[in-house]
């Protein structure tokens, strides 16, 4: 058996979507839930976006507590499956912890100006421009491709490595796999290369060639800096969050199943 996880206070979060919103109509007389800055633990409904937005403000305030999240959006890899029975408490109780470690991502822009943003899923440099983006890429100081031209390149965690990441056919990593994905979008040179597997302790630059001429704008999530001249990224162990799952539907069985679907 697992170690139980007992919440004395819980809160209650839902997207604005109606059926968030009926959900938690219908679950707000299942618990005597708490306001979020003193809860426990959140429960979330919606989808993946909400989740991470919800994660987000976490981070931004600086109180990061487990999040429960149930799924009613579209995908839901961050989600649990919404069921009507009301048994809420002895769901999360019974939940699988799974700690997250976001990137951190410090962009400069052309004029010097720094942004730092977390980023739970995924970093994205994309081209703004018509232009076909020009990037050097480097790993722990050392330069590992001196330009590659391309649309775009990302550097994805192991929680975000099915979303945009998977969409830019770049690998699916398991949790605990302590890796990055980092993945070119749509890449013109160097041809043959498709991206890279990286310990979670490395630190990616990527310098953006011709700024001036090629824009590339920078995706933390969903805050997006433009005009960059460079990012830095590493993992902010700092920041660690932890999501809870259903046995057998933690999001590591999610991303077993998505390398076997057809």
């Amino acid at each position: 058996m697992g170690e139980r996880n007992e919440f004395a206070r819980l809160a209650l979060l839902a997207s604005p979507s109606d059926s968030a919103q009926q959900a938690a109509r219908q679950l707000a007389g299942a618990i005597d839930w708490a306001p979020l800055a003193e809860a426990e633990a959140v429960v979330v409904l919606g989808g993946d976006g909400f989740m991470l937005a919800t994660l987000h403000q976490m981070l931004d305030e600086g109180r990061v507590i487990p999040a429960y999240g149930l799924n009613l959006g579209t995908v839901g890899f961050l989600m649990n499956r919404y069921r009507q029975d009301l048994r809420l408490a002895e769901r999360i109780a019974r939940a699988r912890r799974i700690a997250v470690s976001p990137l951190r991502m410090t962009a400069v822009t052309q004029d010097g100006t720094e942004h730092v943003h977390s980023a739970i899923n995924e970093v994205s440099l994309l081209r703004e421009t018509r232009q076909t983006a020009k990037i050097e890429v480097a790993v722990n100081g050392k330069v590992r491709i001196s330009e590659l031209a391309c649309d775009g390149v990302l550097l994805a965690t192991p929680a975000g490595s099915t979303a945009y990441n998977l969409s830019a056919s770049g690998p699916i990593l398991p949790l605990g796999s302590n890796m990055l994905a980092l993945t070119p979008i749509s890449p013109f040179r160097p041809r043959r290369w498709r991206g890279a597997i990286l310990p979670d302790k490395s630190q990616v630059t990527f310098r953006v060639l011709e700024p001036a001429k090629r824009p590339v704008a920078a995706v933390a999530d969903q805050k997006e800096v433009r005009d960059i001249a460079e990012v830095r990224l590493e993992v902010a162990r700092e920041q660690e969050l932890a999501l809870l799952f259903d046995p057998g539907h933690s999001l590591d069985e999610r991303i077993v199943s998505e390398q076997f679907v057809a």
